[in-house]
């Protein structure tokens, strides 16, 4: 067949190819008037949002969701030659001399399963049969930047995009006038916003910090003198200006974010004002958090506004516990009995709360709540009451959403120091929360840079997704 009679034959299929890229065209024009309009799950979803409860700077393990006997009855003893080779630590310059502690706190069982729980945690010990915890968690970061990229992004180094970006991205949002990715913290992180940031994909996928206190959300309310109308005039003009530099930088996704981002700003004056607002809450809901109460007023306020952004359609909620700035699990390094009943003291009540309130409300059911930092503490002792950076074997939770309670999964040996029966990782985790949301992590990509980028690059484990979902 000569090259014209080939072109003769096949004209019709060009003519089809360049018909279906004209009307993917018009699809991805479509997508990205809203990209995140709400988009049904490709699998079964047993979740609808997700609660992300992340205690910034390193929970120990064996002194909170995973009693070692052992630790304790060899507590003042050096650890084995054997298990010193396999651990490197950030502080502790040299593991094989440094002496096992076993946990100061006592470990009780919780709820009718009988999972026990260190007294750092009563609140939640009741809650055990809402709970599955994985005790068989590991990293190979051990320090918190990179640790904590690891298990948001998927990567130890920032620019990927985080795990509530990747979700709005593949399923959108049921409440266009409120943030799909609301992220609350203490204050600032030890990884910065790209723990919560958008990478690679369109910025518009980004989490969207709201403050701690009464106020999260600044200016809702207009300022005296300027109408809706004016407010609305400007917008248009800004709006018309954007689209004219849009066509300078057409494949500029911040620029998109920016004029979506105004958008939304006009409706949520009239959504948040209502989504914000706690008087609307009866005295025992508050009390049932601990709002009021000078440790956990805080911290309950923000678990409390998560039910309440759930309940209007928020797709992704993290909640961080901690700052860079000394108040956080880290801590530790010098003051373990000091540090970790503080942190605790500070989100056991709400958590606990926020879990029982889900659950009365019938919302538990289609909201996975996630416990976990970004590594655990050694069972070595650092100094004379210290803890260092643990990352080779430690805990994490999860709780409604299709997961079963009143069950553990995964091990770690008899000190706590390493990982044993069903290890997981952090793309393990991330696979299974959105399998839960009724995605496959393989399937869920975007091309950047030649490849089709996925949350779990070319990790997670089915096994452990399979044995969590109820």
């Amino acid at each position: 067949m000569t090259r014209r009679e080939l072109l003769t034959r096949t004209s019709n299929g060009f003519g089809m190819a360049a018909l279906a890229g004209i009307l993917r065209g018009a699809e991805a024009g479509n997508t990205e008037k809203n990209p995140l309009a709400p988009k049904a799950p490709p699998l079964p979803a047993k979740a609808k949002s997700v609660i992300f409860l992340f205690m910034h700077g390193g929970v120990s393990h064996v002194d909170t969701f995973d009693p070692k006997p052992q630790l304790t009855r060899y507590s003042g003893k050096p650890l084995s030659a054997e298990l010193a080779k396999v651990i490197k630590t950030s502080f502790i310059h040299d593991p094989s001399k440094a002496i096992l502690r076993g946990s100061p706190w006592e470990f009780k069982p919780g709820g009718t399963c009988g999972t026990p729980v260190s007294d750092l945690y009563p609140n939640v010990r009741n809650m055990m049969d809402d709970i599955t915890v994985v005790r068989g968690c590991y990293s190979d970061q051990f320090d918190h930047a990179p640790a904590i990229y690891l298990r948001s992004t998927g990567h130890q180094l920032p620019g990927r995009p985080s795990l509530g970006s990747w979700v709005t991205y593949g399923l959108g949002t049921e409440n266009q006038n409120l943030p799909a990715f609301v992220v609350m913290s203490d204050g600032s992180t030890k990884s910065g916003p790209p723990m919560y940031g958008a990478g690679f994909l369109p910025a518009v996928f980004q989490g969207t910090v709201f403050r701690s206190g009464e106020s999260p959300i600044l200016y809702l309310k207009n300022p005296d003198g300027v109408t809706g109308q004016v407010q609305r005039e400007t917008l248009d003009f800004i709006n018309k200006i954007d689209r004219i530099q849009e066509r300078t930088r057409p494949n500029d996704s911040t620029l998109d974010a920016r004029i979506a981002s105004y958008e939304l700003a006009w409706r949520m004056q009239s959504s948040a004002p209502d989504a914000v607002d706690m008087n609307k809450e009866s005295e025992a809901t508050k009390k049932l958090y601990g709002i009021g109460e000078t440790v956990t007023d805080d911290f309950g306020r923000k678990c409390l506004l998560a039910r309440r952004l759930v309940e209007r359609g928020v797709r992704f909620i993290e909640l961080i516990s901690g700052t860079n700035v000394g108040a956080d699990w880290d801590e530790a390094h010098t003051d373990l009995t000091g540090s970790h009943p503080r942190m605790a003291a500070k989100s056991d009540k709400p958590i606990a709360g926020l879990l029982q309130d889900l659950k009365a409300r019938g919302l538990l059911d289609s909201t996975l709540v996630v416990w976990g930092g970004e590594f655990g503490r050694t069972p070595l002792s650092q100094g004379d009451n210290g803890r260092d950076h643990h990352p080779y074997g430690f805990s994490t939770w999860m709780a409604g959403g299709g997961v079963k309670g009143g069950n553990v999964l995964g091990s770690t040996d008899e000190f706590g120091v390493q990982a044993a029966e069903m290890r997981v990782d952090a793309h393990d985790v991330n696979a299974t929360i959105l399998r839960l949301m009724g995605i496959d992590h393989k399937q869920l990509t975007y091309l950047y840079q030649g490849r089709d980028m996925r949350l779990t690059d070319v990790k997670g484990d089915g096994e452990f997704t399979s044995k969590l979902i109820s």
